[in-house]
């Protein structure tokens, strides 16, 4: 912007995109577990926005703090409603137990101005296991970008 204020700034040239136009995030410090090899989610480990336009663009961004109690893999991911976003989180133990943090980002076109609901979710890999989310601080956040111009 050549010789003028930011404050008279309107709009974005053509080409231009991607602001944050909203931010919520859910800390959770809970433990919760299960023995489940099927995707099961975590009560209260979720997070609801509400895109102002349909074209609007949602970057989830998660960090989780997992635990598994045997020789196994511990897999997490985000759900959207009903539908997953797709396996992002793996601690695998190739003894005892293994705590760590499982952290991913992901960029989410739901393509609606409805309140909507991501959630954690987590399951063993297969056989036999414990996986929890520790009563360690996990944390989920969701920013709405604008779409690109």
């Amino acid at each position: 912007v050549a010789n003028a204020s930011l404050n008279a700034v309107t709009s974005l040239p053509a080409g231009v995109g991607g602001k944050v136009l909203q931010v919520v995030q859910d800390v959770f410090s809970t433990e919760s577990g299960t023995t489940s090899t099927s995707y099961v989610a975590v009560s209260g480990f979720a997070a609801t926005i509400t895109p102002s336009s349909t074209s609007s663009k949602i970057l989830v961004l998660c960090s989780a703090s997992g635990y598994i109690n045997t020789s196994n893999a511990y897999l997490g991911t985000i759900y959207r409603g009903t539908t997953s976003l797709g396996d992002f989180g793996r601690l695998y133990s190739q003894g005892s137990a293994l705590g760590g943090i499982l952290t991913f980002n992901y960029l989410d076109s739901p393509s609606t101005t409805s309140a909507t609901t991501y959630t954690y979710y987590h399951k063993v890999a297969s056989g036999t296991g414990y996986v929890s989310v520790n009563n360690y601080t996990s944390v989920l956040t969701l920013m709405e970008i604008s779409a690109w111009l």
